[in-house]
C-alpha cells in the first residue's frame, strides 16, 4: 500500500460556504474548490441566452452522466437563493471562462459586465460533491492529501448530440486503492446528481487515454503500487459541447472553480426551476 502523503491543509479549510462565496466575490481567491466545504453540494456553471439555454437543457437530458442538470435560474435573474443565502451567480465563483464563437478567453473573476436580461444560469452536478463521503468511508484520495486538484481527460467516447451541442466525453480520474475500488463505486452510485457511479476502472486506454499522467485539465496524477485509476463522467464535457456550438457568447466556471452551495452534497436541489 502507498504510504500516506504529508497533508497540506487548504488555506481556506474550515470556512463555511457563505464565507467562501464572500471571498470569491471580493476576488480574494481564484483557485480550485477541491477539498473546500466538505459535505456541501458543488456545481458546474453554464450561462447562456435563454433560447440557447433551452437547447442546452436538451443536451443535458441526452447525456445525464456528464451533464446532470440540477437547476435553471430565471432569465435575467442572477440570484440563486434556492441554492444558498445571497448567491449572486455573477460573482460568487472563484473564476469564470468566457467563450466567444468557439474560443475561450482567460479566466475572469466575475461576469458582472456580461450578464444580460436574457441570461440564464444552469447548474450541473459535480463529482467534488461526493469526495467527503468517500473520505468518511475510509477511501484515501491522495489529491486531497496533497492539496491538489483532480485530473480530467478528454476521451474517445462521443456524447449524444442535441444540436447545436455535441462533443467528446470528459472524465475525471482518482487513484484509489484496489481494495477500496468496489466500495468507492458503491458509494458514488447514489450520487446520481453528481455524475454517479464510475464509468470505468482500470486501463485508461479503454477510454482512449494514452497517458494517465498527462491530463488535459487539472494536476498530473500518479498511480502508486496497489492502486487503480477510477474514472467518473466530468462536467468539463459541457465546456467542449459549448465550444463546438460556436455560440456568440457562453460563460462557464473555470475548470475546478465551482459554485459552492449551502445544500448537503448527498441531496440535489428541489426540482429544476422553469426558465
Amino acid at each position: 500500500m502507498p504510504k500516506p502523503e504529508a497533508a497540506r491543509p487548504h488555506p481556506l479549510a474550515g470556512r463555511q460556504p457563505a464565507a467562501l462565496r464572500s471571498l470569491f466575490r471580493a476576488g480574494r481567491y481564484t483557485g480550485a474548490t477541491t477539498g473546500l466545504a466538505p459535505g456541501r453540494l458543488q456545481c458546474n456553471l453554464v450561462v447562456l441566452p435563454h433560447r440557447a439555454a433551452q437547447a442546452f437543457a436538451a443536451y443535458c437530458a441526452a447525456n445525464p452522466a456528464p451533464c446532470p442538470l440540477l437547476y435553471m435560474g430565471a432569465p435575467g435573474d442572477p440570484m440563486l437563493d434556492a441554492l444558498g443565502a445571497d448567491i449572486d451567480i455573477r460573482t460568487d465563483l472563484p473564476a469564470y471562462l468566457v467563450h466567444r464563437d468557439g474560443n475561450s478567453g482567460p479566466a475572469v473573476p466575475d461576469i458582472l459586465d456580461l450578464w444580460r436580461a436574457d441570461s440564464v444560469a444552469l447548474l450541473l452536478g459535480c463529482s467534488l460533491s461526493f469526495e467527503e463521503a468517500l473520505v468518511a468511508a475510509g477511501v484515501r484520495l491522495r489529491h486531497l492529501e496533497r492539496g491538489g486538484d483532480i485530473a480530467a481527460f478528454r476521451t474517445s467516447i462521443k456524447t449524444t448530440p442535441a444540436p447545436p451541442f455535441s462533443g467528446p466525453l470528459v472524465v475525471s480520474m482518482r487513484a484509489v486503492a484496489a481494495a477500496d475500488a468496489g466500495r468507492a463505486g458503491a458509494i458514488t452510485t447514489r450520487f446520481t446528481h453528481a455524475h454517479g457511479a464510475p464509468l470505468h476502472t482500470g486501463d485508461p486506454a479503454a477510454l482512449g487515454i494514452a497517458d494517465v499522467e498527462r491530463p488535459d485539465w487539472g494536476e498530473p496524477p500518479t498511480i502508486q503500487a496497489g492502486e487503480v485509476p477510477m474514472f467518473w463522467a466530468c462536467g468539463v464535457t459541457s465546456h467542449l459541447a459549448l465550444l463546438n456550438a460556436r455560440l456568440p457568447l457562453a460563460i462557464t466556471h473555470a475548470p475546478g472553480a465551482m459554485l459552492i452551495t449551502d445544500l448537503a452534497a448527498d441531496k440535489p436541489p428541489e426540482p429544476i426551476s422553469s426558465s
